[in-house]
């Protein structure tokens, strides 16, 4: 089953014509799915970031038990710098 024609577009891009922070995660996720972590990585450099990301948010929904706040920040900030970074070499170096 290909699930690449059941992916959403990307609307920035639709209306603009440029690509945004977030383009290329749903391939990437795919790609992780498929078990090409090289390939995923170098589709999204931001994909691991943003599942760490994804995970505790999760926890700190589920375990109030926990502060998770500060440790959201912090991954938060570094999953940005991954999205930047890889917007960057994607735009200028591709």
């Amino acid at each position: 089953m290909s699930l690449e024609k059941y992916m959403i577009p990307c609307l920035f891009k639709t209306f603009f014509g440029y690509d945004c922070l977030g383009c290329g995660f749903q391939r990437s996720l795919f790609l992780l799915f498929q078990g090409d972590f090289s390939a995923a990585f170098k589709m999204y450099p931001a994909i691991y970031t943003c599942l760490l990301l994804f995970i505790f948010i999760t926890f700190h929904f589920l375990d109030k038990s926990r502060n998770y706040k500060k440790i959201i920040w912090n991954i938060a900030v570094v999953n940005f710098i991954f999205m930047l970074g890889g917007y960057y070499f994607k735009h200028f170096y591709f």
